[in-house]
């Protein structure tokens, strides 16, 4: 809606002007009323109109005056003379400002009125479509732009550089210093990618948020570069003179903690950085760019938001697996606590362990996958659940993990996936058709699950298995079906990208509007706005 301030010192012109337009035909919210230009122009500080419609005679200052004002700050701003005078020269001043009409207040015609107000409409639109095509047009280049210089960090890294005389020159075209110049790369790492991910919910997007920030920090400074390497690593290249008066990793170390501090006041994000060693030649910086890409070791220990030089990670001689049965049964006992803070203290205690005593990367992972695959079968044994996660899913998604605080967050959030399961076998009753009849729920999400198909799936009459269930539980059996959908849908929202729409179809709903009023009668909001609520608690 485009933004109208009326002027006017006498009251009734304004009351009638706002009540007897219908702004929003226009386009337009209803307008802001002033009574004098100091007023008007102290709004227009704090919120800009986009139409000003103003008498010319007023006390402190008079309505050319307050467009002047308002022009030095927007020139843009669409201008109306309403007044009573008639004489040429304030037509003259008008037109000097470039003011868009000049309506006389004793012979103003409706029609001349509304024919201002859809010029007034008409311009703004094609001032906006015009201002959207351009900002699309330059996302387009950004992202042309951001296209070769990803393929010419990686064309370094991953190709022979023939002709590095060459390879300086396109390096320069990216805004870096590169005459008689000593380089030094620096590898930056999103951290916590996965609630990077559920909030931004598109790679893209991330990445190209991120590149707008460190855009902001690194424009116009001949001394660095920057190149997105994938959605989650980034590659800094700075090049500094051969002098003995800077020290370039305090130059270097400076800049990514200015990137750091803006990533975070603005997008909530942190980075961890890896400093490599100088280089003097091309050659020279490609292996250092493939060490330092390389250094996952290290990169998996790092905290959050540190910066640090490359260093080899020193291992510890113990052997993990030797410990694997004990923690198997903390957690298995954890799982059994009803403790709320149990969860996260097994998990935090370790992986102080695993901190203290750090092993390869891949070690540790395979550990907690095997540990997160014999919790998993623990669960099914007891013919009441079959999770949602495969052993391929979980394989995948601690895999992708690049660190060791993420890898505790994942555990905790495992864990606590794993939780509700096992509260609901304990508090199941003992007979066999129950635990039968909600593994047949898990097992058919994607369906509509009636109370006929279970009592057919179970060879029994519905009658008696309604009743005999809400005995033996204290629930319908329909209570607890949109119960169990609604949970696997809240976990959807948490961990998924999938729409609304798309959940909704996998629990079976092929009604969305349905599914809305349904999950907000058990959780108390929308599917949106839960995911909101917890992208923001994130």
């Amino acid at each position: 809606m485009y933004k109208v301030m009326l002027v006017d010192d006498d009251y009734p012109v304004l009351e009638f002007l706002s009540e007897s337009v219908r702004w929003e035909a226009y386009g337009m919210a209803p307008p802001t009323l002033h009574m004098d230009g100091e007023d008007a122009l102290g709004h227009a500080i704090r919120d800009m109109p986009d139409i000003v419609i103003t008498d010319i005679g007023m006390p402190d200052m008079d309505g050319l005056t307050l467009i002047e004002r308002i022009r030095e700050m927007n020139p843009n701003v669409r201008a109306a003379i309403l007044s009573c005078h008639s004489q040429f020269h304030y037509a003259q001043q008008a037109m000097k400002l470039k003011v868009q009409d000049y309506l006389l207040k004793d012979a103003l015609d409706p029609t001349e009125l509304d024919a201002l107000l859809r010029r007034f409409k008409s311009s703004l639109d094609e001032e906006r479509l015009a201002c959207r095509q351009r900002e699309q047009l330059r996302r387009m280049l950004d992202r042309s732009r951001e296209k070769m210089k990803e393929a010419f960090i990686r064309g370094t890294i991953h190709q022979p550089i023939l002709h590095p005389e060459a390879w300086l020159q396109e390096l320069k075209s990216f805004g870096l210093r590169t005459d008689d110049a000593v380089f030094l790369p620096v590898l930056a790492h999103v951290d916590h990618m996965r609630q990077a991910w559920k909030r931004f919910l598109d790679e893209d997007v991330l990445r190209y948020a991120i590149q707008n920030v460190i855009d902001e920090i690194t424009s116009g400074r001949p001394e660095v570069a920057h190149f997105s390497y994938s959605a989650r690593r980034s590659i800094f290249v700075f090049a500094f003179e051969q002098s003995l008066k800077i020290n370039p990793h305090d130059e270097a170390a400076a800049c990514v903690r200015d990137v750091l501090h803006h990533l975070r006041r603005t997008l909530k994000l942190s980075m961890s950085f890896i400093i490599g060693e100088r280089c003097a030649a091309p050659r020279e910086l490609q292996k250092e760019l493939a060490d330092l890409l390389d250094c996952g070791g290290q990169r998996f220990y790092l905290e959050e938001g540190a910066v640090v030089k490359k260093h080899p990670p020193a291992y510890a001689g113990i052997e993990l697996f030797r410990y694997y049965d004990r923690a198997k049964e903390e957690f298995r006992n954890t799982l059994l606590d009803r403790q709320a803070d149990a969860l996260s203290a097994v998990v935090r205690r370790w992986i102080g362990f695993i901190r203290d005593n750090p092993r390869p990367p891949e070690v540790i992972k395979d550990w907690v996958l095997k540990l997160a695959l014999d919790l998993k079968l623990k669960v099914q044994a007891l013919q009441y659940f079959q999770p949602p996660f495969t052993a391929e899913a979980l394989h995948r998604e601690i895999f992708e993990i690049d660190s060791l605080s993420e890898l505790e967050i994942w555990l905790v959030e495992y864990l606590r996936s794993l939780r509700p399961v096992v509260d609901g076998i304990l508090q199941t009753g003992s007979r066999p058709e129950i635990l039968q009849a909600l593994q047949y729920v898990t097992a058919n999400m994607d369906k509509k699950i009636g109370l006929d198909d279970v009592a057919a799936h179970l060879h029994m009459n519905p009658s008696y298995f309604s009743r005999m269930f809400k005995k033996e539980t204290g629930e319908t059996f329909t209570d607890v079906v949109i119960r169990m959908k609604m949970d696997r849908a809240r976990e959807l929202l948490d961990t998924t990208a999938y729409s609304v729409g798309q959940i909704g179809d996998m629990l079976g709903y092929d009604n969305q509007s349905y599914f809305i009023k349904t999950f907000k009668s058990i959780v108390g909001v929308t599917p949106m706005e839960y995911r909101r609520a917890g992208a923001a608690a994130r």
